[in-house]
């Protein structure tokens, strides 16, 4: 069974990633994960300078979910390449580095510094943390998203991936600019924002007050963005939110996704991205499918 799926320049040997914030930097997952099984990992997010991170408490759990607010605690890109590539890059499957800047320039200027780096599949572009001030913004202009993603495209010759929020009024806007800019695909969806409170000391559980909420909570959210975009939008999109399961995997499939990202799952069992591929794997055998693309954006009214 041929699972290999092309996303314009990035091409990968299964649709089944790991999503950036739930896996580490894989050297953390070794012990419970055939990394070779993957259709790629993408690290934690980093950024230009170290950051310490939002205060705690930076997570809770929901009905159907979890609420973080890390605030994008990491060690800076002078790290990231210095200690974690080095390991990344001895891995069996595609490796997609996953930065986020304080700036447009910050973005540009760590993605020329990490685009000469051997051994990345791609880079995804956090236009979309909610849990830092100003991260959110990105995500939120047609114009700021198509300029980054230009101006990084300009200065790196990597796959670019940009990931979006669905905290906005109508996404695909931000998705065709992403397109003109340059992706070669967009992943979608990020957090949505929540909050969670302890009413009887009457106060916010969170150290920030609010923080993104992930897991199957949120997968008919996600289910509804990837299919807006997938139709209305020449870029191939990599669905996240709420997979858990084969049949949530063939959901975003049939809605439109190339590609998935496994994420707030990981959390419960390290172990559910392989065993999804092998599912899939079966799945298409069972229903006469011969390739992923086959089943992409089949979905019908």
């Amino acid at each position: 069974m041929n699972l290999s799926v092309t996303l314009n320049r990035l091409r990968l040997q299964n649709p089944i990633l790991v999503a950036s914030g739930t896996f580490g930097y894989a050297r953390e997952m070794a012990g419970a994960v055939d990394f070779a099984k993957l259709g790629g990992i993408s690290p934690k997010t980093v950024t230009r300078l170290p950051r310490a991170g939002n205060a705690p408490p930076r997570t809770v759990e929901t009905a159907s979910g979890m609420l973080n607010a890390i605030g994008l605690d990491n060690d800076g890109i002078d790290h990231f390449i210095a200690h974690h590539l080095p390991y990344l890059r001895t891995l069996p499957t595609a490796i997609i580095a996953n930065i986020a800047g304080k700036t447009a320039d910050e973005f540009v200027e760590m993605a020329a510094k990490i685009g000469g780096e051997p051994g990345l599949a791609g880079l995804e572009l956090n236009l979309s943390c909610p849990n830092v001030s100003g991260g959110l913004d990105f995500a939120t202009d047609p114009n700021v998203t198509r300029k980054i993603v230009a101006d990084v495209r300009a200065v790196c010759p990597l796959p670019l991936i940009a990931k979006l929020t669905p905290n906005v009024t109508n996404v695909v806007p931000i998705a065709q600019a992403a397109a003109d800019g340059g992706a070669d695909a967009v992943s979608l969806i990020n957090t949505i924002v929540g909050m969670a409170i302890d009413w009887r000391k009457r106060k916010p559980i969170l150290g920030n007050v609010t923080g993104g909420l992930s897991g199957p909570a949120i997968k008919p959210w996600a289910l509804r963005l990837v299919w807006n975009v997938a139709r209305n939008v020449r870029v191939p999109v990599i669905g996240i939110g709420g997979i858990t399961t084969i049949d949530d995997v063939m959901e975003f499939l049939v809605a439109g996704a190339s590609a998935v990202q496994i994420g707030t799952a990981n959390f419960f069992d390290p172990t559910v991205s392989t065993r999804l591929v092998e599912q899939l794997t079966a799945t298409c055998v069972e229903f006469g499918i011969k390739s992923v693309p086959e089943i992409v954006g089949t979905l019908s009214r």
